[in-house]
């Protein structure tokens, strides 16, 4: 009994040295594992300036407020000025590109009982007009 050890509980009492060989190539299994592949969007080719335009046409001035955008200021919604220093969108979404794409065309998907609706929008679009929000810095 003084030559057999188990490293993991309940399982069978195998050779003394054969758990550090079994830790081994677990950590060589683990370490070679890539994880999954990065899917974040990239905003490489968005245009902030077709994103200012779609928040007009696309309706988000009726809501919100922008810095460049001086008619309509909508007051319903939160103000958007500074908005790309803002770490959290809607105060709990984690403003990151990918999340804000999938936030300006579906809201109430993301957070449920919001009163932003839902957007029609490309990816394109939604590309467009997450790298405008984006730019805006001041406050």
């Amino acid at each position: 009994m003084g030559t057999r050890s188990s490293c993991i509980p309940g399982a069978p009492r195998s050779p003394k040295g054969y758990c550090g060989r079994w830790l081994v190539l677990a950590c060589i299994g683990l370490a070679a594992c890539d994880g999954p592949p990065d899917r974040t969007p990239t905003l490489a080719d968005a245009d902030a300036a077709t994103g200012r335009r779609l928040v007009a046409e696309k309706g988000c001035v009726a809501c919100h407020s922008f810095p460049d955008v001086k008619w309509p200021r909508g007051g319903l919604g939160p103000s958007l000025h500074g908005f790309a220093r803002q770490g959290l969108i809607a105060g709990q979404l984690p403003n990151q590109p990918g999340v804000l794409m999938q936030f300006v065309r579906n809201a109430p998907g993301l957070m449920p009982g919001t009163a932003m609706p839902a957007i029609t929008m490309s990816d394109q679009e939604a590309r467009d007009v997450t790298a405008y929000l984006l730019t805006l810095q001041s406050r």
